[in-house]
């Protein structure tokens, strides 16, 4: 086979379960307040402890809310979460990175950039869009509340291997089109099923020419068309990203490392189970107008006159007929953050658009960094200033509104040009209305107040 992914996973294997799965050793399992507080109470159950404590990371991110985190948090669920993580993590010996902490955010955006997930490694946790980190070259991906037990009793995981997919995007993305835009457009194409039992390597001319941000949106994505996971082969892009960062190995190790890392490429004779190419000169911005993100059109185009299952109750809830074209729609939210788009590349593309321009009067917009690293180093670029003087607030770290378990909800019936990663009924509030978009498309509507091509404004 001699793909990428058959390299990290083949080095990784303990066992072969006879007719069976494979016990998978796992280097790095991260933990959230929302999906771990069972699998702690069973490794209590059982009298277990965590076998290896130092591979794993705490960080409360679903709940958080996104202003006053240095008084109690309000919602007495979100702080019963919130404050069990810490008891669990300080019980169980774990590293916790708490609320108000410099190293706290997303965990999706916190791991990457503090050199925490790391190329050829297995890196799991307990929320789908684990994904993420398959950017950095890794195998990673979502796991469920009894999985993440397993990993804490034993540092394994029992897992039949996915089938692997190559899809390889050609040539050079226009002016205004970014990696969401691409994965948005993959979703469209293959639809939010069409990847289902693979692992998805991205390759090709495009994709070697996205930042790291980029490929961490990329990958973020792939659980939304079915995928297992994403990855992207690590190259200098990667080791530059990598360098110096905290977790990052240093001096004669980092030398071993990148030596290791360089070797992480699918073989020319590599045999992938599927086969998929695109070309970036079919790519414009995008915008979804359904409630799955697979429901998506180019900014210009128009709605379809029909598509598939669940059609006409996708566009009855969000308001919208077949055969719409949506520039020019009323906007009422516009939300920029989550671990699809939360990174500071995303902050300089919003900041790139509303610069010199101001906030529409009738838009509430949400700008939430994805971590507090990522807030500091919007500050130390002066894009507050930007944003500010535009009538844009920068709220605290946290997941916010991409699934609304904190206060950052959308109200019923109000429509939001959001840059996270799903479009479900009832995702960012019950009743509200979400349309996936890239930064640049969400500032466009942030100034406009309506759906906007934003190379109008570039």
């Amino acid at each position: 086979m001699n793909t990428l992914f058959d390299k990290i996973w083949d080095q990784h294997v303990v066992q072969q379960v006879a007719d069976g799965p494979t016990q998978l050793y796992i280097d790095r399992l991260y933990c959230h307040e929302v999906t771990s507080p069972q699998a702690f109470d069973g490794m209590r159950a059982r009298g277990l402890k965590c076998f290896r404590p130092e591979k794993i990371y705490c960080m409360p991110d679903h709940n958080t809310p996104t202003h006053d985190q240095d008084k109690p948090i309000a919602d007495p669920v979100s702080k019963t979460q919130v404050d069990t993580l810490a008891k669990n993590a300080e019980e169980f010996g774990l590293t916790h990175y708490g609320m108000m902490s410099k190293d706290n955010g997303i965990i999706h955006v916190v791991g990457p950039e503090k050199g925490l997930s790391l190329p050829g490694m297995t890196i799991v946790c307990g929320d789908s869009h684990t994904s993420t980190h398959g950017a950095m070259g890794a195998v990673a991906f979502g796991i469920g509340t009894s999985e993440v037990e397993m990993v804490m009793a034993s540092q394994c995981i029992l897992q039949q291997k996915p089938k692997s997919m190559r899809i390889t995007i050609h040539g050079m993305l226009d002016k205004g089109v970014t990696a969401k835009d691409v994965a948005l457009y993959l979703m469209a194409q293959l639809t939010t099923s069409g990847a289902t039992g693979y692992f998805v390597e991205y390759a090709g001319s495009t994709v070697k020419a996205m930042s790291m941000e980029g490929r961490l949106t990329l990958c973020n994505l792939s659980i939304e068309m079915g995928a297992r996971g994403g990855m992207v082969a690590p190259d200098m892009t990667t080791f530059n990203y990598i360098k110096g960062r905290e977790f990052a190995p240093k001096g004669e190790d980092w030398d071993k490392a990148v030596a290791y890392w360089k070797t992480l490429k699918s073989g020319d004779d590599a045999v992938f189970d599927k086969e998929l190419t695109f070309d970036a000169a079919d790519i414009e911005p995008r915008i979804t107008y359904g409630t799955n993100p697979g429901m998506g059109i180019g900014i210009t185009e128009a709605i379809p006159t029909e598509d598939g299952v669940g059609f006409e109750k996708a566009l009855d809830y969000m308001g919208f007929k077949p055969g719409q074209t949506l520039l020019g729609t009323k906007v009422d939210y516009v939300f920029l953050g989550a671990c699809t788009n939360g990174r500071i590349e995303d902050f300089r593309a919003f900041a790139s658009i509303v610069a010199g321009r101001r906030k529409a009067d009738d838009v509430v917009a949400w700008l939430v960094p994805g971590s507090w690293a990522v807030d500091q180093q919007i500050r130390e670029e002066g894009l507050d200033e930007i944003l500010s003087e535009a009538g844009f607030e920068i709220r605290q770290p946290g997941c916010s509104a991409c699934l609304a378990m904190n206060d950052d909800k959308i109200p019923a019936g109000k429509l939001s040009v959001s840059t996270s990663n799903r479009n479900f009924e009832g995702r960012q509030g019950p009743g509200a209305r979400t349309i996936l978009a890239s930064p640049l498309v969400a500032a466009a509507a942030a100034v406009t107040g309506v759906i906007t091509d934003p190379r109008e404004l570039l």
